[in-house]
């Protein structure tokens, strides 16, 4: 019996995900799939970037088909297409972005901006269009982290800026606009106005994604951000220890409180690996994440070790993602950047760029 076509749809649609845990047919990736005299094609569009994975499931696909009776050959192509999704309240869309995951802590020091650049660089190489601002006013480190200590934002038409480039990102910072070692001290009202227009006067490109390194902690700036930019989701960075987790518990219920979904909480510092005998040690605790979602219902995206590594890299200007590609840790940024994007593309999509505007007139 020859195999038709909505039997060899249903097949490859019934195939899980490996990345999400779930049928294809679930995401709706399966765009096409055909079969003429022994040969089938199959097109898997997936929702979130992930070309390190295209070869894996490519594989999998063709295992599958090849299988099935009456089937010959097997093309199998896979691609990525990013859609902006749902943001909180009626909070209107950036021009040129479509979705910003805001990357965030209950209090400093806790790797929230090694975090933020090296998702934003995972992202990245995963396929995505991506970009990174640096809203810590009184903090900026993006500069150094992205070796752009001297580097300034240009503008064509003297309102807006054009995004500085770095390792494939686009991004903006008011470290950009100041000496290294000038303070920025401004109230919060000043602070505030200060970012919304590093945000809105900031010609983005066409990304996928846009990363926030927030300020840490939950007062007036960061309620203030949290209401005025289109968030689609937020990701939390604590680490074990039950200090900093009670300050990620508060910086979660600021977003709640606003109506952002958290996309995940990432437990940073989890271990430290020593360099030279290999010895491990839960130096801030054990499991204290983990802990924290369970209690909150919200997804754990990963953990990251307390590694010198890390810190070198990105203090020289190469974060880890892109000063060993295929390193351990860079293949763990790229997890939690891959469980981030699944969780936006699992939610619902922004239809509004869809419609024209409609005007009424009198004649």
């Amino acid at each position: 019996m020859s195999l038709s076509q909505q039997q060899l749809l249903e097949h490859v649609g019934s195939l899980t995900d490996p990345n999400t845990g779930k049928p294809y047919a679930a995401a709706k990736a399966v765009k096409a799939a055909s079969i003429d005299g022994g040969r089938a094609k199959v097109t898997i569009e997936l929702g979130y970037p992930a070309s390190s994975q295209f070869a894996a499931i490519r594989a999998q696909i063709e295992t599958a088909v090849k299988a099935l009776p009456g089937v010959e050959s097997v093309a199998v192509e896979v691609s990525s297409r990013i859609v902006p999704h749902t943001v909180q309240g009626n909070v209107k869309l950036l021009p040129g972005v479509k979705n910003i995951i805001a990357v965030s802590s209950g209090k400093g020091g806790v790797g929230k901006s090694t975090t933020a650049v090296n998702l934003a660089l995972a992202l990245a190489s995963e396929g995505a269009r991506v970009g990174i601002l640096d809203a810590d006013i009184y903090g900026p480190s993006q500069p150094q982290m992205l070796g752009l200590n001297d580097a300034r934002p240009e503008s064509e038409d003297g309102k807006t800026m054009i995004p500085l480039q770095a390792h494939g990102l686009q991004a903006n910072s008011i470290g950009f606009l100041v000496d290294v070692e000038q303070p920025m001290v401004w109230r919060g009202p000043m602070a505030t106005q200060a970012l919304r227009q590093l945000l809105m006067d900031t010609n983005w490109d066409d990304l996928d994604y846009l990363v926030i390194d927030m300020p840490p902690g939950t007062g007036d700036i960061q309620l203030t951000l949290a209401q005025i930019v289109p968030v689609t989701g937020a990701v939390i960075v604590t680490t074990p220890q039950d200090i900093a987790l009670l300050d990620a518990r508060k910086g979660l219920k600021m977003f709640e409180k606003v109506g952002i979904p958290i996309l995940g909480i990432v437990e940073n510092m989890s271990i430290h690996i020593c360099s030279n005998c290999g010895h491990q040690e839960h130096i801030f605790g054990a499991g204290g994440g983990e802990k924290m979602c369970a209690d909150y219902g919200v997804p754990f995206l990963g953990g990251l070790p307390l590694d010198i590594r890390i810190r070198e890299q990105t203090d020289s200007g190469s974060p880890t993602v892109v000063a060993d590609p295929t390193g351990p840790l860079a293949d763990a940024y790229r997890g939690i950047a891959r469980k981030v994007a699944i969780s936006i593309a699992e939610r619902q999509r922004d239809m509004r760029f869809k419609f024209p505007n409609i005007v009424v007139q009198n004649t």
